[in-house]
């Protein structure tokens, strides 16, 4: 991931207001922490549509956290924390692509995870999370940031509409008779 070095870009600056929320590249340590919140979301996804969305193992957290540190080094993707007094509250993984002809769109922003944790969902942890790394693509010289969203996820809707996101595609599924299922390890 292109971590945004302290000689790029100072994240700190780009939160949203003075508040003790922190908003930092992701480091390697932080990849349990990280990797939890992922199984999480790939949970979340599941409970809401277990035909959809794969299903977490006993190794997702350590898998996705793997996975996130992985990207650390990729130079056009950034891995972000929002942080309150040393501990994690949420992250967002975001990249920037190039045109994509199979999603019929040119170069752009890509937020791919946002996740809070939920203890400390509705303290404005998500928005902040959102609008610094919509400040980081920005200044990786996307012009647009595009994202996709479970049906069923609401709270995130709202919150995306609220930041100026608006609807541009539906996704739909069928099913298979053969089908078989998968689960993120």
């Amino acid at each position: 991931m292109p971590v945004i070095h302290s000689d790029q870009h100072d994240l700190s600056a780009m939160t949203a207001d003075s508040s003790d929320i922190v908003i930092r590249p992701a480091t390697p340590s932080d990849a349990g922490t990280i990797g939890r919140l992922g199984a999480l979301l790939v949970q979340t996804h599941h409970d809401f549509d277990a035909r959809r969305f794969i299903a977490p193992t006993a190794g997702t957290p350590q898998g996705y956290g793997r996975f996130l540190s992985s990207q650390l080094a990729e130079p056009n993707v950034l891995v972000l924390v929002a942080e309150r007094a040393g501990e994690i509250l949420g992250y967002t993984y975001a990249g920037v692509e190039g045109t994509d002809y199979m999603s019929l769109r040119g170069p752009a922003g890509v937020l791919y995870d946002i996740v809070v944790d939920p203890t400390h969902r509705r303290q404005g942890v998500g928005r902040k999370l959102l609008d610094t790394t919509i400040d980081a693509l920005t200044a990786r010289g996307a012009q647009q940031v595009v994202l996709s969203t479970a049906d069923k996820n609401l709270p995130a809707q709202h919150l995306f509409a609220e930041a100026g996101f608006r609807r541009t595609m539906i996704e739909m599924t069928r099913d298979l008779p053969s089908a078989t299922r998968h689960s993120l390890d």
